[in-house]
């Protein structure tokens, strides 16, 4: 199954739009992220599977692929975790796909089903409401 998350990678000064998009497929079980993701971002899938398992999700043993568009633009920071896991539970069928839709989700995950805050979160969300293209979720607390 697919699932398209919405989230945000900043480049500079400038946060631009991110579709975090996730396939769960019949294949050998492996995690594949492709889309120009930096080491931060490859690591997500460590981080988002032990905090799925934490918090009592059961992930199939299935082929998962996340890609991150626009794919000739480089994703860095831990900031993706949140909207992989979103989309990974949207993919598997345990959160309905309309709980995402019109949202923007931004945020690192901890092993302990904890969310922590993103490194320039709010100037992402900020630049999300100045477009006004949709409500931005990310952890409470969250610092410049």
């Amino acid at each position: 199954m697919l699932a398209a998350i919405r989230s945000a990678s900043v480049l500079g000064i400038d946060a631009h739009d991110v579709c975090v998009e996730v396939d769960v497929a019949q294949g050998l079980p492996r995690w594949t992220i492709v889309g120009l993701p930096n080491g931060e971002v490859k690591e997500s899938r460590e981080r988002v599977t032990a905090a799925l398992e934490n918090s009592g999700f059961v992930l199939p043993p299935r082929r998962i692929t996340v890609s991150l568009s626009p794919g000739d633009v480089r994703k860095s920071g831990t900031g993706f975790d949140l909207p992989i896991a979103i989309g990974l539970l949207v993919a598997i069928g345990e959160l309905p796909s309309e709980a995402a839709e019109s949202r923007a989700f931004i945020g690192e995950l901890g092993l302990r089903r904890d969310s922590r805050c993103a490194r320039c979160a709010v100037r992402r969300a900020t630049s999300r409401e100045r477009e006004r293209r949709a409500c931005a979720r990310a952890p409470a607390g969250e610092r410049e």
